[in-house]
Formats: C-alpha cells, structure tokens, sequence
C-alpha cells in the first residue's frame, strides 16, 4: 500500500494527462460526426457548437422524434427557456413506443439484480406492456393529464415504469428518494399536493427488510390530496392496509388493457417535480419539460459515455435522485441501450459485490459516485483484482468534486489503466451534463474539463468579471436544453436563487477555478448546501429538524471534510433551558433528525454549545463556525453580535 500512495503522488505531482489512443477516438460517436460535419478537432467542435440553436436543432434530428414539428429551437425570455417550440412531443414515444415497431422490442432494456441475488430480464417489449398497464390504472384512479403523482420506490425496474406510466398519460411524476423519512415524503407530497401514491411493501438493503409502506401510510396521514395508494409487492410480507385507498399493483393492472395511447403534449408540458435542498430550509421543487429534456439527457449521454447497440450500461446511482432520472430512465431508454438496476448497497454481502456484478453481465461503461469510489479504495484493491473487469470500456463519475487519488486509483485498478473516465459536472437543475470531458478529450485528474458543446460557462469573481487561475462563482453564460423551467410554485424564488447575482447569468451556486487550458476545476458549494456522498441536503434544512425536537433551542449544522463522503455533518446544538446535555440525549437528538429527513442527515457529530455565533440581525455565521471545528482562520468576526460564540465551538462538549 506504501507503494501505492508513492506512485500516485508522483503522478499527481507530474500533473499527468492522460490522452486517449487515436485508434479509440475513431470509434467515437462524436468523431464520427465531427468527420460527417467537416470538424477537425476538439477545439473546433466547441467553437462551430457555439451557435446552439444550429447545434440542438442539429441533435434533435437525430435522437428524437416528433409528433409534430417546432416551429423554433429556443424562445428564450431570460430567465425562462422554452426549447423546440409549437412542437408536440412526449418523451415515452422515444423512450418505449418507437422502439417496439423495431428489433429494439425484444432487446433487453434493464438488467434487474435483487440484493438476494435474484435476477430478472426485461424487454422493451415487456416493459411497454407493463407501463401501458400502469398508466391504465392510473387513469382508472382517475389521473389526468397534468396530475402529480408521488413515486416512493426503491432501486427496483417497478420505479422506472411508474415514472414512464405518469409520463404516458400526461401526469407529471414527484419521486422521492426511498431513503427518505416519512416526514420528507410527506412535505413533498403536500407541496405538490399528489393524487396518488406508488410504493411498494419492503424492500431488503444490507440484509434487512425496509418497510416503506409503513412509511407511507405514516406520510399520507398528513397529506389530504393522496386518496390512492399503489403497492407493488416486492417481498409479500403483512402491511398495514386501508380497504378503498390501497391498491396492489399485481391487482389493480391484472385486467387492464396493454395498450395505452401516449399523450400528445406539448414539448414544453411538464414532465417531472424533482425536490433538491435550497439555502432555506424549504426544499426547492425543480421543475423539467418533455421535449428540451429529452434531446438534452440523450445526446450527453451518446456523446459522453459513447453508448453503442451492443454496450451494457451501469448507472450506479439512485433513480430518487436526478442522476438516475436522466441517466438510468430516459436517456438509456431514449438510446435503446441495455442497462443495470441493483437493489442492494455497494459490497453487500462481500467487498466484491459490484466487481461480480460487471463480470456477470459484461458491464462496459461504469458511472458512480467518488463516495462510492473512496468507499472501495478502502476495502483495498484485492477485491477488485479478484474479478476480470475486462468488459469495462468507459469509466465516469458523479454526484461530487473527483479528488485525483481517488481518480488514479479508480482509473488503476477498475479500468486496468484502459479506460477513459468522464468526469462529469451537473445538477438537478440542469437535467443533464454540462461540464464533461468528451471520449477524445486529454483527462486531467480531477478535472470535469471544459463545458460540452452547445454549452457554454465561465468563472465569475464577485463584480462579475470572468477569471483564470482563481476560484470564483460558476455560471452558465446561454440556456440549455435540460434546464430547469422554474421552482414550482415559486417563481420569484427561481429568479433570486440563480439569476439574480449577475444579469441574464446562471448561478450554478459552485465555487470554481479555471485553468490557463480553460480546464474547470469544481471545488465545492459556494452556499449552505452540504454534499454528503453525493446527497445534497440543506444546512437549513436539518437544522430545522433538530430545532424541531422539544429538547433544542436552536442548532447549527456545518459540514466537515471526510475522506469517503467528502462532507461529514457536524451539529452544534443550543439546549432548552434546564435540559441537560448527556449521551443519550445526543443519539435521541440524532435518530429525530433520521426520523425528520432520513437516515444520510443524520449528524455524524453533535456538539452542546451555550450559543451559536450570529450576526446582529441573527443569521448564523456557519462560515466561522465551520473554520473553527476544522481548526483553520477564523478571519473577521467584527460583524458578530455574540463574538464570545466562537470559543464555544471548540468547546463543544
């Protein structure tokens, strides 16, 4: 292992770039069109993409097919973005319908392993039958178009097919990330106010059995427009049952016709209400349409991850979460690709678990998360050597910053020193890749390099000029396809939150650095947004939840540097006065917060303080805060209201 780290700090060290071979860039989706186009080189296929209506109306011809044509590729009032307008469209054409009046009806679509080990096959065709069902139900229920439905699944093909049901008919999907408490469901639930719920009864993580029906009932209690729950029976255990509202799936689709006509939309309809964390301790509804999303999610994920017919495609990611809407649902389903679902956690039952999973099924493009990555490069690297890997072509990453150890070891020892890795820099509100290399682009460790064609962004300092070799704000300069319409229900929120810092301007709220070869160098959040593998969860937001038990007066929540999560959670929490801090009150304190949000904001760590530092108006200064647990400068605190808070912090027992 001494060995190891010598070699990676020398490669770090050289600053080695590491260039694809010729022979693999020929074979490459995108120099295949670069050469159909006349386009020499890399740094010419940014630039002729820099006209971006030519360039996504170019794409749209090739990825996705309309019902009836638009009339203009981008209306673009800033800071609304309407892509492909007049057009009908409805993403399930191309994602499932196309498909089956082609070969593609009997290609596998998804790859299912349980984390028992049962394994299950889909077709397009068999998936086409199943949404049809589901979507018929729904509208059984009485769904609509334009109707929310809340999907709380785990990792199984059932949620996948709920998603495509909804979008069907029209009614626009709400998932909810199944390791979320009942309290988080239900707030996203009464937001969006849902008609109708899909879950299922228990799903097994790490040998045990979670009980998310339960939860649901304990999360529907509280919203009053659910009058319908569907259940999909995973395991078959008891539930609790309430006769009129719930519904077995097996039940309500074992009589339903297997065809269903897809809704003809407009491009710019809704398709989904995706929550993320905000700055407030409100999560933020972040709004996606049909047809701009579409071609968006299909090219970067044609282009970046070079996904051919015969490729067998992993996302390990969750499906609650953008990653796995854009890249484990309608993407690989737009492209026809095969793909993997995986239940169960990362090396469960044994450290090898993933690396089995890729030799069984000849996985050959690998994406995950650094979190994940981290987790492995601790386990040791035996495990993998253990498997052959030999499938692997491609390797990315998502979710957060790629420390470049992490980037040499993952790119050692999992891609056998072969295989490229896309770093790749999004959000949920940008719906797709933005910032990515390309399979013909020289890799910089830990660099996502340079902006994707038709995208266009730079590093801002604080007065709105752009800056080289410095970190600062990282902004998108034009509209996208993917991007997000707005917040739901908060309009004036959408254009605080990202466009109000710099005219016409998007804040992607990262903190930044550009370097003299225009490579970006992603550092981190620039507000209160913790990155907790890969979760983002407002610091807000968790404070919220511990101020919510009848114990805390008040709590500030910073994150920590941690090398497997990248953030751990600390909490620095005021006492109600004549409570007494102790040890069981802290794991009390911890489990409500699981309880109020979900097990990954729980605090890693809690501190009992006589008061948190504050300005004068009152708002925590999670800056000083954060610099004096992690032992760096604390910088000025003239602006403090209580400066004698600060000491607490390291005193915090």
């Amino acid at each position: 292992m001494a060995e190891e780290k010598k070699d990676i700090s020398v490669l770090l060290t050289e600053k080695r770039v590491f260039k694809p071979t010729p022979e693999f860039v020929e074979q490459t989706n995108v120099k295949k069109w670069m050469n159909k186009h006349g386009i020499k080189d890399y740094d010419e296929l940014l630039k002729k993409c820099e006209d971006i209506e030519w360039f996504w109306g170019e794409m749209s011809k090739e990825l996705v097919e309309w019902y009836s044509p638009y009339d203009k590729v981008l209306d673009w009032n800033p800071p609304f973005a309407k892509w492909f307008t007049g057009a009908k469209y409805n993403i399930v054409h191309d994602a499932l319908d196309k498909h089956i009046k082609t070969a593609r009806k009997d290609k596998i679509a998804y790859i299912f392993e349980g984390e028992p080990g049962d394994i299950k096959k889909w077709t397009y065709g068999e998936l086409y039958t199943e949404v049809n069902k589901l979507a018929n139900a729904l509208k059984s229920l009485g769904v609509k178009k334009g109707d929310r439905v809340g999907i709380y699944l785990p990792m199984l093909v059932e949620l996948p097919i709920a998603m495509l049901a909804c979008a069907k008919i029209g009614a626009v999907h709400s998932v909810v990330f199944s390791g979320f408490s009942a309290t988080a469901l239900r707030d996203r639930l009464i937001d969006c106010e849902s008609k109708v719920v899909i879950t299922c009864d228990h799903f097994y993580r790490r040998g045990g059995k979670v009980a998310l029906k339960k939860q649901t009932d304990e999360a529907v209690e509280g919203a009053p427009t659910v009058k319908n729950v569907i259940v999909y029976k995973r395991i078959g255990d008891d539930v609790p049952w309430t006769e009129g509202r719930d519904h077995w799936w097996h039940e309500i689709t074992k009589d339903q016709s297997a065809e269903c006509e897809t809704e003809k939309l407009d491009a710019n309809d809704l398709l989904y209400i995706l929550y993320t964390s905000g700055t407030t301790g409100k999560p933020k509804g972040i709004l996606h349409a049909h047809g701009g999303y579409a071609v968006g999610t299909a090219q970067t994920l044609k282009w970046v991850f070079d996904l051919k017919e015969d490729d067998i495609w992993w996302c390990a990611a969750d499906i609650g979460w953008v990653t796995g809407h854009s890249y484990i649902v309608y993407a690989p389903l737009i492209l026809g690709t095969t793909s993997i679902i995986y239940e169960g956690a990362p090396a469960f039952p044994e450290p090898e678990r993933w690396w089995s999973i890729i030799d069984k099924h000849k996985v050959s493009v690998l994406y995950t998360s650094p979190t994940a990555i981290r987790a492995h490069m601790r386990l040791g690297e035996e495990h993998p050597q253990k498997c052959g890997l030999d499938s692997l072509r491609i390797l990315g990453s998502v979710g957060e910053p790629i420390n470049p150890e992490a980037w040499i070891w993952y790119h050692k020892y999992i891609g056998r020193e072969q295989c490229p890795i896309m770093d790749t820099w999004w959000q949920t509100e940008t719906g797709h890749f933005c910032i990515s290399p390309l399979p013909i682009t020289s890799l910089k460790p830990g660099s996502a390099t340079k902006p994707l064609p038709g995208i266009k962004a730079a590093v801002y300092n604080e007065q709105g000029e752009a800056v080289t070799n410095a970190g600062g704000n990282l902004v998108m300069l034009n509209p996208w396809p993917g991007m997000l319409r707005g917040l739901y229900k908060d309009e004036e929120r959408y254009k605080q939150v990202y466009w109000s810092k710099f005219q016409n301007t998007y804040l992607a709220g990262d903190v930044t650095r550009m370097d003299e070869d225009g490579y970006f160098w992603i550092q981190g959040r620039a507000d209160d947004v913790l990155n907790v593998a890969g979760h983002r969860i407002g610091n807000s937001e968790i404070e919220s939840a511990l101020v919510s038990h009848p114990k805390v007066a008040e709590a500030a929540v910073i994150g920590k540097p941690h090398e497997l999560k990248g953030e751990s959670i600390a909490a620095f929490v005021v006492l109600r006065q004549g409570v007494e801090p102790n040890e069981e009150l802290r794991k009390e304190i911890r489990e409500h917060v699981g309880t109020e949000i979900g097990k990954i904001a729980r605090p890693d760590e809690i501190g009992f303080v006589n008061d948190v530092p504050k300005t004068r108006s009152g708002k925590i200064m999670r800056r000083v805060i954060r610099a004096k647990a992690i032992g760096e400068k604390v910088g000025d605190i003239s602006t403090l209201a209580n400066p004698e808070a600060v000491e607490e912090i390291s005193r915090a027992k």
